[in-house]
């Protein structure tokens, strides 16, 4: 009972060192990650799949859990590289996600103070258009952009998960984002990102 406390404790690495002895360890990183990436893969392939993408990469990291590199003491990027690599598996999922979300353009308008409804309404406004250019973006690049508008990525961070160069993550979030800006209408995308759920 007390090596599981200090687990609970310990970075991310020295749990997946320590469930090379006692596989019930791993259950730390779950208890950690998985609303994150829960929330992640509802977003990207809705309700239906999004459970099952959980899963499916938290049994893939578990296979590959001797071979994470222990030295990189935060395991999110290379969860969530497993994570976009499941929900590749399902691109035809998620982009009927997108052109669903395109189509049914408005949701409920919260109410609260002014700026809020503003707001509310203005991003409800967005929300189609918005879900079709993400829809419309390339793989790669919708990858790049999700994980820096939804997760918070840093761009290291997305390079890392990616496996990709930072300056690769710079150049596909920087066509991401004209692509959707171009799409509505010059409207900034960071700011009406958080809208297509």
């Amino acid at each position: 009972m007390v090596t599981t406390a200090v687990a609970r404790d310990a970075d991310d690495a020295a749990v997946i060192e320590a469930s090379w002895r006692d596989t019930e360890k791993f259950a730390v990183l779950y208890d950690r990650y998985s609303a994150q990436l829960y929330r992640y893969a509802y977003r990207r392939v809705g309700p239906e799949h999004a459970e099952d993408v959980v899963a499916e990469t938290f049994l893939a990291a578990f296979r590959q859990r001797r071979k994470y590199d222990l030295s990189r003491p935060d395991a999110r990027p290379w969860l969530f590289g497993i994570v976009t690599r499941e929900i590749a598996g399902r691109r035809r999922a998620e982009e009927a996600r997108y052109r669903t979300l395109a189509r049914s353009g408005s949701g409920e308008v919260v109410d609260g103070f002014a700026d809020q409804v503003a707001a509310a309404v203005t991003a409800q406004a967005l929300r189609g258009p918005l879900a079709q250019a993400v829809g419309r973006l390339s793989p790669a690049d919708r990858d790049v952009l999700l994980l820096v508008a939804w997760s918070q990525f840093t761009y290291e961070e997305v390079a890392e998960t990616l496996q990709i160069k930072i300056g690769t993550v710079r150049s596909r979030l920087h066509r991401a984002r004209r692509r959707v800006r171009e799409a509505l209408g010059g409207s900034n995308p960071t700011t009406t990102i958080e809208e297509v759920r």
